[in-house]
């Protein structure tokens, strides 16, 4: 399926707010219910949707701490790597993982609650494996900007 114009549009509405009704949807880019609904269970079904989700408010619930942290495996056989990504997904503070080209091989954003939390976590989770070598982490300071959004 290509996307057209009236696709894009669709999309761009429910990124940026999912819960709108088909209705309210239809009428923003000048459809009838019907075909809106049509083209975002289509959109679904093709795969361009992947769930529809609340975003959560990370202070409000005590997650005072964000932090990416770059990981250096000390074995890169394809057992380590497999268990180490099997291990990560295990892990709700990692709420992102990123194989990475460099000197470094995995990037984690890793949210916590203050640096008490983050420090366990690291301790308890990480630097026990015996095949991870570093962990270098970047506390984050102030969000300038952070958006789910993509550039339709």
């Amino acid at each position: 399926m290509s996307l057209n114009h009236v696709d894009r549009q669709i999309l761009a509405l429910l990124q940026q707010d999912a819960s709108l009704s088909t209705a309210e949807i239809a009428d923003k880019v000048g459809l009838s219910q019907s075909p809106c609904w049509r083209r975002i269970a289509k959109l679904e079904q093709d795969g361009y949707i992947k769930s529809k989700v609340a975003l959560l408010d990370e202070k409000k619930l005590g997650f005072d701490m964000l932090v990416y942290a770059h990981v250096r495996l000390s074995n890169h056989g394809k057992k380590n790597l497999a268990e180490f990504e099997k291990l990560i997904m295990s892990y709700d503070q990692v709420t992102e993982c990123y194989t990475m080209a460099g000197t470094m091989d995995f990037m984690l954003r890793i949210i916590s609650q203050g640096i008490e939390g983050y420090e366990h976590f690291v301790r308890d989770n990480l630097l026990s494996l015996e095949y991870v070598q570093e962990v270098h982490s970047n506390v984050t300071m102030t969000c300038v900007k952070r958006s789910t959004s993509l550039p339709l």
